[in-house]
């Protein structure tokens, strides 16, 4: 395809991702399905623009003084990808496949940008107006910088799975992605975001992926959930298992000791726990399906720990599902709100005297964090705060209460938060 055919393309998904209110994937796809002729780096491109877009709507907005999804498609070329603008003007005006020539307006836009200094907090930051009372009792001041930080593209990070391999060996395994170890832990590879214009090779592609030597897992993510601590030989319940992540690290973290019980209350979601354990040699998992009656029979009040990584709006995760900010509710947050109280209290019937729950959400909002935990102990005063975290590497993110707080401006991680809560003896 031509510069030109892509950029008309791009425009067409932004398009139907907001008239229709659609999951950028789904978008993406719908557009691929009708465009036999786009080979895999058109696809690449197209999808990449399409994120970068999504990622600074607000921001490309005030700066071309436009908020179409045309001007949201040059503006994220010029500003973003360093375009310019007799490239621009080239492709736009490409016929047939170009989306039509530059206006005046949109040459004086993009050659003179409205100043983002001079933006609302929510613009600077990108995130809708209505977030913007949450993110100022977290952050203060900083909000903007660290709603920018959620709106940068996401590295991909991997875990290095301790019952197959080691750091060093996988290293050498992804070799031709030049891995670096971040600093927040010894068990972590990072590979830097891939040029969005370009398609860039799959770490899965790997034959040590297959064998298990490692997994796609957000350094936040891996920090969460060593939280659990030393657990070896423990008996955990992984109560919001989802697709098995943070159970495969969890498993890892026991040596293949103890038992780990993952359960979800979607079977769908518990699909690929049991292939992705076999492919990293977990033999100490048990899977409870919600199919089943009564799943967790037998383990109330057994529990050495119970993580929840509770269901929340997903905040943390902007950088790689940017579309999602954009549909969030003050509706949609109040269910999470009232899920999180669920599972938590569900959760305490399972732990034992002394035992722990490590809450865990993927959320940047006081709402699903502080408030959550806040009123949880007003309702359980059985337990109490613990330190989230006793790595070193840590520590400077704990917040005044003793949770850990992860966000892309502060730890390079996307946004997590955790609590542990410890059931008097």
């Amino acid at each position: 395809m031509r510069d030109g055919g892509r950029l008309a393309a791009a425009i067409e998904v932004l398009g139907e991702v907001e008239a229709r209110h659609r999951p950028v994937r789904l978008a993406l796809k719908s557009w691929g399905e009708g465009a036999r002729y786009a080979g895999a780096k058109d696809r690449a491109w197209v999808a990449g623009l399409v994120h970068d877009a999504l990622r600074r709507r607000r921001s490309l907005a005030w700066r071309m003084g436009d908020e179409t999804p045309r001007a949201a498609a040059l503006g994220a070329l010029a500003f973003l990808w360093g375009w310019p603008i007799d490239r621009l003007a080239e492709a736009a005006g490409d016929e047939p496949h170009g989306p039509g020539p530059l206006t005046d307006a949109e040459r004086l836009a993009l050659a003179a940008p409205r100043d983002l200094a001079d933006a609302p907090e929510a613009v600077r930051g990108d995130y809708p107006d209505w977030l913007d009372a949450s993110l100022a009792r977290v952050f203060g001041e900083a909000r903007a910088e660290e709603g920018a930080a959620l709106a940068e593209r996401a590295p991909v990070d991997l875990r290095v799975n301790t019952l197959k391999t080691d750091p060093g060996r996988a290293a050498k395994a992804l070799a031709t992605f030049q891995p670096e170890q971040p600093p927040l832990s010894p068990l972590a590879l990072r590979v830097a975001a891939p040029d969005p214009s370009t398609r860039s090779g799959a770490v899965e592609a790997i034959p040590q992926f297959s064998k298990g030597w490692f997994e796609v897992q957000d350094l936040g993510s891996q920090a969460a959930a060593a939280s659990a601590g030393d657990i070896k030989g423990a008996q955990v319940l992984d109560l919001c298992a989802g697709g098995g992540g943070k159970t495969l690290a969890l498993a890892a973290a026991m040596a293949n000791t103890g038992q780990i019980y993952a359960y979800d209350s979607d079977a769908r979601r518990l699909t690929d726990t049991v292939r992705r354990a076999d492919r990293a040699g977990v033999r100490n998992l048990q899977v409870r399906t919600p199919l089943n009656p009564d799943p967790l029979k037998g383990l109330e009040g057994r529990m050495d720990v119970v993580f929840i990584d509770a269901p929340c709006t997903g905040t943390g995760s902007w950088r790689r599902h940017p579309d999602t900010k954009w549909r969030l509710t003050p509706d949609a947050l109040a269910r999470r709100q009232a899920d999180q109280d669920q599972v938590l209290d569900d959760g305490a019937g399972f732990v034992k005297p002394g035992g722990r729950i490590v809450y865990v959400t993927c959320s940047v909002l006081p709402e699903e964090d502080e408030d959550r935990i806040e009123a949880f102990l007003a309702r359980q005063p059985g337990f109490v705060r613990r330190p989230a975290t006793a790595e070193p590497a840590l520590a400077g993110f704990l917040t005044p209460a003793g949770d850990l707080r992860l966000t892309p401006r502060t730890s390079a991680t996307d946004g997590f938060y955790v609590a542990v809560l410890e059931k008097a003896a």
